[in-house]
């Protein structure tokens, strides 16, 4: 369902971005600028969508033939589908709108990048568990509201030209919020395996499932307080160790980012906005603009998430691996196998599990 809602989101700020260019250029006889642009979204989406079936589905995608054939020439058939929309961009070619229908090539895949590729990203920081998608959307939205509120109470000190109601006060207080509100959301969190499983394909249930023992980041570990501190603490007879779930000190680095960081792809989108004289991105939302008004920051959040999570945090699970290795050949199946035993062997594992 979050997956379908992220989709729409996509759509939704994808066509508020090519209306924007469209009305830019003002040309309304352009050849085929809105279909090629929709023709586009639809190509990037199969590629990326694809991945993502192949990763996460791969197991029981590989039961069905047809499907099969779909996944193994996957990018082989989302570069022809793109082949087709750059020859059906130079063929309607206009000789008096060429700069013109250049810039808005250039503009759609822009768009492209910025927003389906990021939506890609959340989709992926979904499948690794609820978490990484609730508590990092969740930190942009507190430090938003907390540098309103510390901004309209205590600001004086204006923080950058693009956005002169942003000060340095609201600023500073919203992120010492979000490092307080990402400490306690992810302690609350972690202790429910719902919001901290992946999102898998079972073979035995025949369905996605959520269903885990939660990994070592969201069990509870115990860590040694510096040596300084615990020598104070000694005195008073308090424990020199504290328990803590892993996760919540991964949630200072999602945190800091968050306030730090995050804010930019909001004067970002100003900047952007003040270059074409617009107000806003739409009007969807009544008061508050369009949709890429509200999920500018989200979009860079995503990305770092994802960054952060193949940098520090995951590992390749072996129902992804094991949908690699039955795309292989039956001899490539078998020698991996051999290959396999015999380093269990070796090291002893495969007679200690006999």
């Amino acid at each position: 369902m979050i997956t379908v809602q992220t989709l729409v989101v996509q759509v939704k700020c994808f066509q508020e971005i090519i209306n924007i260019g469209y009305a830019v250029y003002r040309i309304h006889g352009l050849p085929w600028f809105r279909s090629l642009s929709w023709y586009f979204l639809i190509t990037s989406n199969y590629f990326f969508y694809g991945e993502n079936l192949v990763d996460y589905f791969g197991v029981a995608i590989n039961r069905t033939d047809f499907l099969r054939g779909l996944v193994t020439y996957h990018r082989f058939i989302s570069f022809c589908l793109y082949c087709g929309g750059f020859v059906w961009f130079v063929l309607s070619l206009v000789k008096k709108y060429y700069m013109k229908q250049f810039s808005l090539f250039a503009w759609t895949h822009v768009a492209l990048l910025i927003v389906v590729t990021q939506s890609y990203l959340i989709i992926k920081n979904i499948f690794e568990g609820l978490i990484w998608f609730i508590v990092p959307v969740s930190m942009i939205i507190c430090n938003d509201i907390m540098a309103y509120v510390f901004g309209f109470f205590f600001g004086k000190t204006p923080l950058i030209k693009l956005s002169p109601k942003k000060t340095w006060e609201g600023f500073i207080g919203g992120g010492f919020s979000t490092v307080v509100f990402g400490v306690m959301i992810s302690y609350v969190m972690c202790q429910h395996p719902y919001f901290v499983c992946p999102i898998e394909y079972s073979e035995t249930l025949g369905r996605m499932t959520m269903e885990c023992e939660p990994s070592a980041l969201f069990r509870p570990t115990d860590y040694s307080l510096p040596s300084w501190l615990s020598g104070v603490l000694g005195v008073f007879g308090v424990s020199t160790t504290i328990s803590l779930y892993p996760f919540v000190l991964h949630s200072l680095s999602l945190s800091v980012f968050s306030s730090v960081i995050g804010p930019f792809g909001g004067f970002f989108a100003s900047g952007f906005k003040r270059a074409f004289k617009i107000k806003d991105f739409g009007d969807v939302i009544p008061g508050h603009g369009g949709i890429m008004d509200r999920f500018d920051c989200q979009f860079l959040m995503a990305t770092f998430v994802n960054v952060y999570i193949s940098s520090f945090i995951q590992t390749d699970s072996p129902q992804k691996l094991l949908s690699q290795v039955l795309y292989l050949k039956p001899e490539q199946q078998l020698q991996l196998f051999h290959m396999l035993k015999e380093s269990l062997e070796n090291r002893n594992i495969l007679e200690l599990n006999n």
